[in-house]
């Protein structure tokens, strides 16, 4: 199955860390950032995991909940938990899913051909309130995924859904933003308090505050 942006996130049922869940009930009105790693106990994922442990107050603050997971079995899971909290400085503080049997992996199209069996999960997703798909990455095995970024793209998501701009690029919360092309010049001088017109496809103004 291959998901697209703008898809509803497919449910399912699993086991996770914190107990049963169904997916969409989980998650229910909150945005999530759902990522898969290849495998428990290796040092790349290990690293991962302790570092969205650190930063999971963050993303709470945003109204986001994190989930993980990986085709190792449920005890797999909490054995390593242990591993997470020491190398990181923070005990996990969110669900990791166990998919054994890859079937949620496969739902969510994670499986990677020729790079082996457990080695071969390792995505993210992240799921707005109404279920959809807002954003994909894809990253090989030996890459670390840069949790800062995933933030980031949280702050820029839910704030180009509530006014009508875009984020520039390599854009921080905090700086100008680009008016939408749905918009008018004029449009955005009654808009926003100040638009500088660079183009007359590309104006600036100030990030609006939410």
């Amino acid at each position: 199955m291959s998901l697209h942006l703008g898809d509803t996130a497919p449910n399912f049922t699993a086991e996770t860390t914190d107990g049963p869940i169904d997916f969409h009930e989980w998650k229910k009105d909150a945005w999530t950032v759902f990522f898969s790693h290849p495998a428990d106990f290796t040092p790349v994922c290990t690293t991962e995991l302790s570092a969205t442990a650190r930063l999971n107050d963050q993303f709470v603050n945003r109204g986001v909940k994190v989930i993980a997971i990986s085709v190792d079995p449920i005890e797999e899971h909490h054995k390593w938990k242990g591993d997470i909290g020491d190398v990181g400085g923070t005990d996990l503080n969110f669900p990791i899913i166990a998919d054994p049997d890859k079937k949620i992996s496969e739902l969510y199209d994670m499986i990677h051909p020729g790079e082996g069996d457990t080695n071969s999960v390792r995505s993210v997703f992240i799921i707005d309130p109404n279920n959809k798909i807002r954003l994909t990455l894809t990253y090989p095995k030996s890459v670390g995924r840069n949790f800062n970024e995933i933030l980031r793209v949280v702050d820029a998501l839910q704030l180009t859904d509530f006014a009508p701009i875009a984020t520039p690029a390599d854009w921080q919360p905090g700086e100008r933003v680009i008016v939408s092309l749905g918009l008018t010049t004029d449009e955005a001088r009654e808009r926003f308090a100040e638009v500088e017109e660079v183009k007359p496809y590309l104006r600036w103004t100030p990030q609006p505050k939410a």
